[in-house]
């Protein structure tokens, strides 16, 4: 059996299955993160940071997917930091493994889309060897929803990407309209500083004030108005989402089963997990979801 083995445990989260579930277990919201009423979330958006730096941002996301029921696959879309993927990237075998275990990979959903979509996708398990965007999702999953199987792919920022999101629900609900199926967009927000080569609003508190309340804000704007069409191109010219090709992914599957309107639970930078003396680099965080 094809397994993915661990790139970033020890590093980007624990090392050990103990370290890995008290963390996980403190980064998630004490209670209720939709409140009353009646919810079915057809899609997130999720950081990929450190989990000391992120995680808690996305604890709120999982566990908003908790309190939904949970799903029985996640149809995780990637950003792509590695070099290379010119192409939705698909691991189609096997299982990812953690600190956690094994997660099984969902052969024959990924069968389906592969039938469906042809040579639109790729299998591609090198592309994800390096890969961390959704790697530091899967613990999240086997702690909480334990049962669950993966759909992983990298999305590259293209004017495709959310017509892979859109074509991706079509097929998994005309195909497999009793499983369950929640698509995760992993992205992190504007990474600012010298760190990075991007001060285009100064140093300090100008440029964490600049990031906070337009830059990032124009991002999680046209994703929360699940506007799929503007979001690669806006990260493009502002620089402020690393995989915007999953996040328009993301919007697009809950477009298509019709959301109209995502719902921001949480939005931080790493300087506000831990503030410095004074900002100089950091990077943005938003956990957002899709309900029907």
């Amino acid at each position: 059996m094809r397994v993915r083995q661990p790139h970033v445990a020890g590093a980007f989260y624990p090392g050990s299955q103990e370290q890995c579930e008290d963390l996980i277990d403190r980064c998630l919201p004490s209670g209720s993160v939709l409140g009353e009423g009646e919810h079915r979330i057809l899609s997130a958006v999720v950081p990929h940071a450190g989990w000391v730096y992120s995680g808690e941002t996305a604890g709120q996301v999982f566990a908003a997917i908790r309190e939904v029921g949970g799903a029985d696959v996640f149809l995780l879309f990637g950003a792509v930091h590695v070099w290379g993927v010119d192409e939705p990237s698909v691991w189609s075998r096997g299982a990812w493994k953690t600190p956690l275990g094994e997660a099984r990979v969902d052969e024959e959903l990924i069968q389906i889309l592969f039938d469906e979509l042809g040579n639109k996708i790729v299998d591609s398990p090198a592309s994800h060897q390096q890969e961390h965007s959704l790697e530091v999702q899967v613990p999240f999953i086997q702690r909480l929803f334990p049962e669950a199987t993966l759909i992983p792919v990298m999305v590259p920022p293209t004017e495709r990407s959310a017509w892979l999101g859109h074509e991706m629900a079509r097929i998994i609900a005309s195909r497999c309209p009793d499983r369950r199926v929640i698509a995760l967009g992993s992205s992190d927000l504007t990474h600012y500083g010298p760190n990075y080569g991007f001060v285009p609003a100064g140093h300090g508190e100008a440029g964490l004030k600049w990031v906070k309340e337009e830059n990032d804000k124009r991002m999680i704007d046209l994703a929360v108005a699940m506007d799929d069409g503007a979001i690669v191109a806006e990260a493009q010219k502002s620089q402020n989402a690393c995989g915007p090709g999953a996040v328009a992914a993301a919007c697009g599957y809950a477009r298509e089963l019709g959301a109209s309107k995502g719902r921001l639970l949480q939005y931080t930078t790493s300087f506000d997990v831990m503030p410095e003396r004074r900002p100089t680099s950091f990077v943005g965080y938003a956990g957002i979801v899709y309900e029907a």
